[in-house]
C-alpha cells in the first residue's frame, strides 16, 4: 500500500472517532514524516512550520476579518439588512423569503461566517415567514441556503485559508468572490419562485410602501455598505493589501457599534476573547494542513494521482468534475472546513501543472463547499438551524427545503466552470 494512501486513511479514522481535524492530521504528517526522513528532521521541519507561518505577516488577516464580523454580530446590523431588504420586498409572493436571502448576502459581507450568518438570520427571519405562512421547508431552506453565502462573499476565512495553504493573493480572491456570490443570491431567489410555483399553499403578502419609505429604510444599512465598499473599493484599487483592509474593516466595524450605542466595556472584551479563541483554532488547522500537506508531497501522492490520471486521458475539466463529485461524496461525512483543509493541498498542485488558474479553481472549491453546508446528512448549516427550531421543524423538512438551492448550486458550479472569465474578471482588471 501507498504510505499516502495509508495516510489519508487513518487521518479519517482518527476524524471518526472525535480527535478533531487539526490533531488529526498534524499527528499522521508527523508520523509518516518521521517514517519518510528520520526524527530530528521531521522535529526540525515541524518547528519550522510552526515559526515561519507564526510570523507571516498575512495571517494577521485571519483575527483582523474575525473581529471585524464579530464587532458586526454584536452591532446587530443583521435587523437593519432584513428591515431593509423587507421593505423593498414585502409585497411580493415569497418577498419575505427573498428579503432573507439578500440580507444574507449583505451580512455575509461583513460577516465572513456560514454558521453565523443561518444562525443570526434564523432569529430574525424565520419569525416573520411564520407569522405570513411561510410553508417550513421554505422558510427554513432560505435561510439554510442564505446562510452559505458567508464563505464566499467576501471577506471569507475559507477564502483566507485557501490563499494561505495555496500561496495565492487574498485580495484577488476576495475580488473574484464577488461575481459568483451575486450569481448565487441570483439563483437562491430563482429558487424561490420556483418553489412558489410548485407550493399549494397561499402566501400573505404586505402592502406595498412607498418610495420614500423604501428609500427610508436604507437608512439602517448605510454603514454596513460603506464598510463594505471601503475594504473591497480599498483591495481593488490598490490603496491598501487585504491584511491592511482587515484592519481598516476591523476599526470601521468597531466605529458602527460605537455609533449605533452597542458599545460596552464587557462585549467589548468579550469579542476580543471570542475573536482569539477562533483564531487559535484557525491557525492550529493550518499548521496541521501544512504539516499532513508535507507528509504527502514527500509520499509522492501528486505525481501517484498524475499517473494514475494519465492513465485514464483525465483533461483539466474532467480532473474538476471529479473533484466536485468527491466533495458531495465527503461532505456526507466531514463539515465543510475539514473537507477543504484535508483535499486542497492534495488537489491544487494537479490543478496547477494542468494549466489551471488557482484563483478560479478556490472560487470553484468554495462554491462545491457550500452544497456540503447544506446537503445531507451533515449540512452544518442545516443542523445549526435545527438547533435553533428545535422541535417545531424537523430535520427531514429542512432537507427538502434546501433541495431547490442545492441545484441552483450546482448549475452554478457548471457555468463558473464552463466560464472561468465570469470569476477571473474583478480579479484581471485590478487597478496595480
Amino acid at each position: 500500500m501507498y504510505v499516502w494512501m495509508l495516510g489519508l486513511i487513518l487521518v479519517i479514522v482518527l476524524i471518526t472517532l472525535g480527535l478533531p481535524i487539526a490533531f488529526s492530521m498534524a499527528t499522521i504528517g508527523f508520523l509518516g514524516l518521521v517514517f519518510i526522513i528520520g526524527i530530528e528532521p521531521s522535529l526540525a521541519m515541524i518547528g519550522q512550520i510552526f515559526f515561519d507561518n507564526g510570523m507571516n505577516y498575512t495571517l494577521s488577516i485571519l483575527p483582523l476579518f474575525l473581529l471585524m464580523g464579530n464587532f458586526v454580530v454584536k452591532a446587530g446590523l443583521a435587523d437593519d439588512l432584513y428591515s431593509a431588504a423587507n421593505a423593498w420586498l414585502r409585497h411580493k409572493k415569497g418577498g419575505l423569503a427573498m428579503a432573507t436571502i439578500i440580507a444574507c448576502g449583505g451580512f455575509s459581507s461583513v460577516c465572513g461566517s456560514s454558521l453565523a450568518t443561518a444562525a443570526t438570520m434564523a432569529k430574525i427571519a424565520l419569525p416573520s415567514m411564520k407569522k405570513f405562512g411561510y410553508p417550513d421547508s421554505l422558510a427554513t431552506g432560505a435561510i439554510a441556503a442564505g446562510g452559505t453565502l458567508g464563505i464566499l462573499i467576501p471577506p471569507s476565512m475559507i477564502l483566507v485559508i485557501y490563499g494561505i495553504i495555496t500561496s495565492q493573493d487574498i485580495g484577488q480572491l476576495f475580488l473574484a468572490g464577488i461575481i459568483p456570490g451575486l450569481l448565487g443570491i441570483t439563483g437562491y431567489i430563482l429558487a424561490i419562485k420556483i418553489s412558489i410555483f410548485f407550493n399549494k399553499n397561499s402566501f400573505k403578502t404586505q402592502s406595498n410602501l412607498s418610495f420614500i419609505k423604501k428609500i427610508k429604510s436604507l437608512k439602517g444599512v448605510i454603514g454596513i455598505l460603506s464598510l463594505f465598499f471601503i475594504v473591497m473599493g480599498g483591495i481593488y484599487t490598490g490603496v491598501f493589501t487585504a491584511t491592511e483592509a482587515g484592519g481598516v474593516g476591523a476599526f470601521g466595524s468597531l466605529l458602527i457599534v460605537i455609533i449605533k450605542k452597542k458599545f460596552s466595556i464587557k462585549s467589548f472584551s468579550e469579542t476580543l476573547i471570542e475573536t482569539a479563541k477562533v483564531t487559535t483554532m484557525l491557525f492550529f488547522l493550518l499548521f496541521g494542513a501544512i504539516i499532513f500537506s508535507n507528509f504527502i508531497n514527500l509520499a509522492g501522492l501528486p505525481n501517484d494521482l498524475k499517473n494514475f490520471l494519465s492513465l485514464f486521458n483525465f483533461n483539466l475539466f474532467t480532473l474538476l468534475i471529479g473533484i466536485f463529485i468527491l466533495y458531495l461524496i465527503l461532505g456526507m461525512i466531514l463539515e465543510s472546513l475539514s473537507m477543504m483543509m484535508l483535499t486542497v493541498p492534495i488537489f491544487y498542485p494537479l490543478v496547477q501543472e494542468m494549466g489551471g488558474n488557482l484563483i478560479w479553481f478556490g472560487i470553484l472549491v468554495v462554491v462545491a463547499v457550500e452544497i456540503s453546508l447544506i446537503t445531507p446528512p451533515i449540512g452544518l448549516n442545516v443542523h445549526v438551524l435545527k438547533t435553533i427550531v428545535k422541535d417545531k421543524v424537523s430535520l427531514r423538512t429542512i432537507f427538502i427545503g434546501v433541495s431547490p438551492f442545492v441545484a441552483m448550486d450546482i448549475i452554478r458550479i457548471i457555468i463558473l466552470l464552463l466560464i472561468p472569465g465570469i470569476t477571473l474578471f474583478l480579479p484581471n482588471s485590478v487597478i496595480p
